[in-house]
């Protein structure tokens, strides 16, 4: 994939030409490969997956200052892109909108100029999962298989672009999914089979999300939430996670983000499809289960790091949540 990397002042960081054949995408063997970056501008690393046209990876970044990426595919590919942690804004040749993806959502995108440009804030942590399929491929799974994906599979017969208008909340399912390719134990033909069903998951579930939302949206049209409102929604969110080890109440969630408990409360469930209190105990079980992978804390230190009052409620609150306790996770590796 021929990748550019530039600064505000547009000098080039960093550029290669390395691509990839369409016949390694498509080979019938399960390929696994790593990528590294290293630069003052920042750090990646990439562990990428491909086989009879799916491509799945995952991505760790450091970003040390504002980056303009700019990557371009030799061959055209459907992609959807779990944002795990950490924020870009993309614009993809031939749409006249640019789209921001942020931390817990997902897009999809197409376009047959096959050329994205990419603006990466500063930010030590970011963290993406991606799934590609390759066009042909992408085309078989979707016909006749409801309306979204056909709709999907008609604009790229027809080489017209695809992508949401706003990203997605990543649901635990899909979370689920997630960290089930990346926990993967299967090898060779056993490990192709469980990746290409859990790329299939991802997409369904997806799918079922947009379809479930457009539905929403017909029914409850009338109380459609203002725009004005879902961006205090959203800000309450960062307000929300900004201090998870710490939460703050209701009364003083709503006060900062300029709304009553109400339209909090209400605004929530129609913007997250959960509640306040709900969306903070997942993303601290999300958080826990990466320190816990990443072992460099105990689980007490990791109970204190993230809020809980005890290391027993950390440990109800684990178990009722991933159905193991936190050392069943960290002894089988999960």
């Amino acid at each position: 994939m021929p990748l550019t990397i530039r600064n505000d002042r547009k000098d080039v960081l960093f550029h290669t030409d390395e691509t990839y054949d369409a016949v390694d995408i498509n080979t019938p063997n399960l390929v696994e490969q790593e990528h590294r970056l290293n630069f003052k501008f920042g750090r990646a690393v990439f562990r990428e997956m491909h086989f009879e046209g799916f491509v799945l990876g995952h991505g760790e970044v450091a970003v040390n200052e504002r980056l303009h990426v700019e990557s371009s595919e030799l061959h055209q590919r459907v992609a959807l892109h779990f944002m795990l942690r950490g924020e870009i804004t993309a614009h993809l040749k031939g749409m006249s909108n640019q789209f921001k993806t942020s931390s817990h959502q997902h897009n999809i995108t197409y376009t047959p100029d096959a050329v994205e440009s990419l603006w990466v804030e500063r930010q030590p942590n970011m963290e993406v999962f991606a799934l590609n399929f390759s066009c042909d491929r992408f085309m078989q799974l979707a016909v006749n298989n409801g309306p979204v994906l056909n709709k999907y599979a008609e604009d790229v017969e027809n080489q017209r672009p695809v992508y949401l208008a706003h990203g997605y909340q990543i649901t635990p399912r899909m979370f689920q999914a997630i960290e089930e390719v990346r926990s993967c134990q299967f090898t060779g033909g056993l490990k192709k089979l469980f990746l290409q069903s859990k790329a299939i998951e991802l997409l369904a579930l997806q799918c079922e999300q947009v379809e479930s939302e457009s539905r929403r949206n017909r029914v409850l049209q009338v109380d459609k939430i203002s725009r004005t409102d879902e961006e205090r929604i959203y800000y309450a969110r960062d307000l929300l996670l900004a201090n998870a080890q710490d939460p703050l109440s209701l009364n003083e969630l709503a006060r900062k983000a300029g709304l009553n408990e109400f339209k909090l409360k209400n605004g929530f469930r129609k913007v997250f499809d959960n509640t306040v209190f709900g969306y903070l105990s997942d993303y601290r079980l999300d958080q826990a289960k990466q320190m816990i992978r990443e072992g460099k804390l105990s689980f007490t230190d990791i109970a204190d790091e993230l809020g809980y009052s005890s290391l027993q409620h950390f440990s109800n609150a684990f178990r009722k949540k991933y159905g193991m306790s936190p050392r069943e996770v960290k002894t089988c590796g999960y």
